[in-house]
């Protein structure tokens, strides 16, 4: 390749990395049989009873920045708390830690760690998109609204594109809402086997998928 001409970027190797991702579950899955889930479960709930509710919701605020699934918090909240907070006090408590996320993802890559991941945007080939006042809207929505990013690199490219905050926060907190209570209540029905309350999160998790599909197709021709 000649000196001058610009090197192609590198794609971050998605499908090699879910290969892997399979291979050490069905590796934990094997060596775990015969594994005592139930009582596992019920000391790691009396582990994150102890830490106290400061605890845990600080780390729904920190953890999901640098990487960490959402749904590991949400789906056990309503069972670790609920008896000493009732659900609509967890279910507050969540979506309070989550906006604090989201604040906290945007000031990341907007200011602090802007040179950082901008580079690493541009290393693995992402583009952040350009950002008008007159697009603004659909961008944050179609980025939102796809599926395959994680949460966490939605709220980092929707930062270094530039949306403005106030409008990041409103679509971000209204697209991520209905996951969030979904899968608070579905958890808690996991959890205590309770079928009213798995019916309600499946029901506003299938609301919630026609509700996204329906706006990525309004949406995904306006972003330009």
């Amino acid at each position: 390749m000649p000196p001058d001409e610009p090197r192609a970027p590198r794609k971050l190797p998605v499908l090699k990395l879910a290969a892997a991702a399979l291979v050490a579950a069905a590796a934990v899955a094997l060596l775990a049989r015969g594994f005592d889930y139930r009582g596992l479960a019920e000391r790691g709930m009396a582990d994150i009873r102890a830490g106290g509710p400061l605890v845990f919701f600080a780390a729904v605020v920190a953890l999901p920045a640098v990487g960490a699934p959402l749904s590991a918090f949400t789906l056990v909240a309503g069972e670790a708390f609920s008896r000493q907070m009732t659900m609509p006090g967890v279910l507050a408590a969540v979506l309070a830690a989550v906006a604090a996320n989201l604040a906290l993802t945007y000031w990341l890559s907007r200011y602090a760690l802007r040179p950082a991941l901008s580079m690493l945007a541009q290393r693995y080939g992402y583009t952040v998109p350009a950002v008008t006042p007159a697009n603004a809207l659909s961008i944050a929505l179609v980025i939102r609204l796809t599926p395959g990013p994680p949460f966490f690199m939605q709220s980092y490219i929707l930062g270094l594109a530039a949306v403005p905050f106030r409008l990041y926060m409103v679509v971000s907190f209204l697209c991520i809402t209905p996951w969030v209570v979904a899968f608070v209540v579905l958890g808690k029905g996991i959890f205590n086997g309770d079928f009213k309350l798995l019916v309600y999160g499946v029901g506003v998790i299938v609301a919630a998928t026609a509700v996204v599909h329906m706006l990525r197709k309004r949406y995904a021709g306006r972003s330009d």
